[in-house]
């Protein structure tokens, strides 16, 4: 599980996609490092080694800025966000379990697995189309931005696990 959520020199995430939160253990090695500052801990979180004690980073911000990648790396998480999870065939709403990926161009005639060819589908559309060419979704699939898909992903709910996180996330607490 990731329970520190880590920022760069700036005070801004490392990454959005996915979101930096690392494991506390290696928070603790960041610190032990001294390749960070703690800016929020968890009071009720003390780990113990034979010769040192301290408490759990929440958040931690590295001294050291760490250029941020901006290359959006092809996955089903992305498609699912750059099409907003949304079917790109009747436009309903799709979950994570229930959205699957469709090639507009079907393998079995020679399309591609990428950005420019892949659409996020539900699974009765998807099946209704399997390698037929004459459905078309309703926009046409295309590589997105890195700043894209961070500015659709702040939209969606994250994974909060120290009430900290919202300053930093630029999130309003639900």
């Amino acid at each position: 599980m990731s329970d520190t959520l880590l920022l760069n020199a700036d005070a801004q995430p490392v990454s959005y996609l996915p979101l930096s939160a690392i494991q506390w253990k290696e928070a603790v090695l960041y610190m032990y490092h001294d390749k960070c500052n703690v800016l929020e801990w968890y009071d009720d979180w003390m780990v113990h080694s034979t010769s040192w004690e301290t408490k759990v980073p929440a958040v931690i911000m590295l001294k050291d800025y760490v250029r941020t990648k901006t290359m959006v790396r092809f996955s089903k998480s992305n498609v699912y966000l750059r099409d907003s999870y949304k079917c790109l065939y009747c436009e309903e709403d799709v979950t994570k379990k229930t959205a699957t990926m469709d090639h507009v161009h079907p393998v079995s005639r020679g399309g591609r697995t990428n950005f420019d060819n892949i659409v996020t589908a539900c699974g009765p559309c998807n099946t209704r189309k399997g390698n037929r060419m004459d459905m078309r979704p309703i926009y046409k699939p295309y590589t997105p931005g890195y700043w894209e898909l961070v500015r659709k992903r702040k939209q969606l709910p994250f994974e909060v696990r120290h009430p900290s996180w919202y300053e930093w996330l630029d999130l309003s607490e639900v």
